[in-house]
């Protein structure tokens, strides 16, 4: 298996992990604006994500959001 593969297209704003060259067959929308690829033996083989700006920053900041509130509520 090649190495995964990560394509930015900054105009559409389209975050695009290619995970192998396979053939896509079909795909799979896990969430508003995150669809699976999958090949013919629905194995996965990318992913897209759309509005990717938004969604990485909106992930991380969820994640720093609760490690915070976890340190908090720690130190009391």
């Amino acid at each position: 298996m090649k190495k995964p593969k990560m394509f930015y297209f900054e105009k559409e704003d389209v975050l695009h992990l290619v995970i192998t060259d396979e053939e896509e067959a079909n795909s799979v929308e896990l969430s508003p604006n995150i669809t699976a690829e999958l090949n013919a033996k629905g194995e996965l083989i990318g992913i897209e994500i759309l509005n990717a700006s938004t969604f990485v920053r909106d992930s991380i900041m969820e994640v720093v959001q609760a490690r915070l509130l976890n340190l908090t509520s720690a130190e009391k």
